[in-house]
């Protein structure tokens, strides 16, 4: 398991970042998940369970875990400590060309009157620019990147600080899933079906 030293700042919440030998760490009585389409779709979790299509969860229920599961796409955890209200985000590159982490910013500001400036943010491991080569067709997305490669974790990051997070708030622990077979899943480098889990929650 991997924690991000900015969220462990709050003891009101407990998160990690799922490695490849921890399978399904989160309880399923205790876990609202979604079933992840790459979209900007952000759902809002107020029991455990299946909370339809979408890629990005929130919540202010306390011991209600949101889970993402990733193996190359970016993990996106966030929280805001002055309304202890929490997110978890997906974005593979078509949740990234849509906005989806903003979008989990802007759901928690409208629904539970969260100041962007005053959220944090952590970002998982995911492939990095050093190992996500892309065609031209995915690359015209990305104009700020050198082709034939993409960083999809800068991207992210980059949203997020547009959407209003402090850059001092946004944490990237900058951990590539392809370089890293030892520890995590990659469907670019194994083209198998594991996936680790990244969840958040606020504690009871």
């Amino acid at each position: 398991m991997i924690r991000s030293p900015l969220l462990l700042e709050h003891a009101w919440l407990d998160h990690g970042f799922g490695t490849r030998h921890d399978g399904a760490w989160t309880p399923p009585e205790r876990t609202a998940r979604m079933k992840q389409i790459h979209s900007a779709v952000v759902g809002a979790a107020i029991a455990p369970g299946h909370c339809g299509e979408g890629d990005a969860l929130v919540t202010a229920k306390s011991d209600l875990w949101l889970e993402m599961r990733t193996a190359d796409c970016v993990p996106i955890l966030l929280a805001d400590p002055a309304r202890r209200v929490v997110a978890a985000v997906h974005a593979g590159w078509r949740g990234t060309v849509a906005r989806v982490a903003a979008a989990a910013v802007e759901r928690m500001a409208n629904e539970f009157e969260c100041e962007p400036d005053t959220l944090h943010a952590a970002i998982g491991p995911a492939i990095g620019a050093c190992c996500f080569e892309v065609g031209d067709d995915v690359a015209a997305h990305f104009p700020a990147d050198s082709r034939p490669t993409v960083d999809l974790i800068r991207a992210n990051a980059r949203q997020l600080a547009e959407a209003g997070l402090r850059p001092a708030n946004i944490e990237t622990l900058n951990l590539c899933t392809r370089c890293d077979a030892d520890r995590f899943h990659s469907f670019r480098r194994d083209r198998s079906d594991g996936r680790m889990v990244s969840a958040i929650r606020i504690l009871a």
